[in-house]
């Protein structure tokens, strides 16, 4: 009888561990990724310092710089003022990236592509700053994001890639990406100096014409350029040197005390603003009072062209022959395990549009 007790006994122990593991894996297998982002009204917004200390909290639905956001936001202050800090599912955030970064009426192809470099884009950030308050910004410093997406189109683009992202060597790659390259990607060391090395990004021919940065032009007053540059007395810009894609590298500004200063055409488009100067790919003609820069493209260039990606869909390529063509040496993998993607959103396929 006793025998008999004992084995009831170890058998009820062996089955409620079972019951307790099973519940433990299955509470960690459909655990909420989520993303933090420092929202930020523009890329010059100030930053929370080391000293900011958190001031509160906020759960739901919150208005912040006339955007709605929906989860748990956490409130720092500092000398210099309020900094939202919001934590969103993974996948939601990615929803809104792909919103707020991709063209009208793109088809579904495009929005894949869209959705799987937004996805490792931020896995990367959320890795390399991970520990941190935040893993990355809510400006085009790191990604645009407006809040939730509303488009069931990318509602469904996100969810037939989802847990997709570009690795490299078995890590997510640093997904760089842009409007338009204007006719041929950059070589990111032109961009950024040697600092590091991106094996799976190079220059590449890319056709973009129906983006809306094709072509450009804007006329900036030696005076407006001078307040953005903080230099005084300009009379005269010109070209001196080219990166190896053809894109501006170097200018020189002549002063009226007839010195000169050079400066690289990324701090030139950075302290005119992005807008002002939508790329680097540009020639210029002066009258001694003003600058008229001609040009095509805009971003950095470096990476996936976006308007590219569109064109290649016209063209029938599937996103993943896409993806290979922008990041050749990648490789597409799936970021969670399957029994993790379940969790997917119940998006609806939705209508076919006229547009």
């Amino acid at each position: 009888m006793r025998n008999r007790k004992c084995g009831l006994k170890f058998f009820i122990s062996c089955f409620l561990f079972l019951i307790s593991y099973f519940l433990l894996l299955t509470s960690y297998l459909y655990a909420e990724d989520t993303i933090r982002v420092l929202m930020l009204e523009t890329p010059k917004d100030a930053f929370p310092s080391e000293d900011a200390q958190k001031f509160g909290s906020l759960n739901g639905k919150v208005s912040v710089n006339g955007q709605t956001y929906n989860g748990n936001i956490d409130i720092k202050k500092d000398e210099k003022g309020l900094y939202f800090i919001a934590e969103i599912p993974f996948e939601k955030y990615v929803e809104g990236v792909v919103a707020s970064e991709a063209g009208k009426y793109w088809d579904i192809e495009a929005l894949k592509v869209q959705a799987v470099i937004v996805r490792t884009y931020a896995a990367y950030y959320k890795s390399v700053n991970a520990g941190k308050d935040y893993h990355l910004t809510s400006t085009v410093l790191h990604q645009l994001y407006k809040g939730e997406n509303r488009d069931p189109w990318v509602a469904l683009a996100v969810r037939e890639t989802e847990g997709e992202i570009l690795t490299y060597e078995g890590a997510p790659i640093e997904a760089f990406y842009h409007s338009t390259c204007g006719g041929k990607t950059e070589l990111p060391e032109e961009v950024w100096g040697k600092k590091k090395d991106y094996p799976y990004l190079k220059s590449v021919p890319s056709t973009d014409e129906s983006s809306p940065y094709a072509s450009w032009k804007r006329k900036l007053s030696f005076e407006e350029m001078g307040k953005a540059l903080n230099i005084k007395g300009i009379k005269g810009i010109s070209i001196s040197s080219f990166t190896s894609t053809g894109r501006v590298k170097t200018l020189k500004i002549l002063k009226e005390d007839s010195s000169e200063t050079e400066i690289k055409a990324t701090d030139l488009r950075r302290l005119l603003g992005y807008k002002e100067l939508p790329s680097t790919m540009f020639t210029i003609e002066s009258n001694g009072k003003e600058a008229t820069f001609t040009g095509k493209g805009y971003g950095h260039g470096v990476g996936l062209s976006q308007w590219g990606a569109f064109e290649m869909t016209k063209q029938g390529k599937t996103y993943k022959e896409i993806l290979a063509y922008y990041y050749s040496g990648a490789t597409l993998k799936k970021q969670w395990p399957e029994s993790q993607a379940l969790r997917s959103s119940n998006a609806k396929i939705p209508e076919p549009s006229n547009q």
